[in-house]
């Protein structure tokens, strides 16, 4: 399983990864894509939309289940990430390289686990 360092997870498998300029970018992780299989839809907010952390901010469908996404922040979209409308399989492509959203001056939820503790947390869910 593929957990990068330079990021932070939740317990519901999403990643977050904080950029220079403050803002954040969330995404799921290689864990819940290979879970939910081969993404077939993507449902994501508008930039300019509010995000609550632990609150759904869009779904993905897969061959096998549809899912929400939660977002582990508050704050307020100001990007998503387009290419995923047209090809969510790019998440099954590489899941940290196919964020979902930018939020921009986000409030991080309590929580986040660093990459080893992410990797103990999937292996103890299976």
């Amino acid at each position: 399983m593929n957990c990068p360092e330079n990021l932070k997870y939740t317990k519901s498998h999403e990643f977050v990864e904080t950029l220079e300029n403050g803002n954040v970018r969330i995404g799921i992780t290689d864990y819940a894509q290979n879970e939910l299989g081969d993404l077939v839809f993507v449902n994501l907010p508008q930039a300019g939309d509010e995000v609550t952390a632990g609150e759904a901010f869009g779904d993905m469908e897969s061959v096998k289940a549809v899912a929400d996404v939660l977002s582990p922040v508050t704050g307020t979209v100001c990007a998503i990430n387009e290419e995923l409308l047209d090809a969510p399989q790019k998440i099954n492509e590489n899941a940290y390289e196919a964020w979902m959203i930018e939020v921009e001056s986000p409030e991080l939820e309590d929580g986040l686990m660093d990459a080893a503790a992410y990797a103990a947390f999937c292996e103890s869910e299976k």
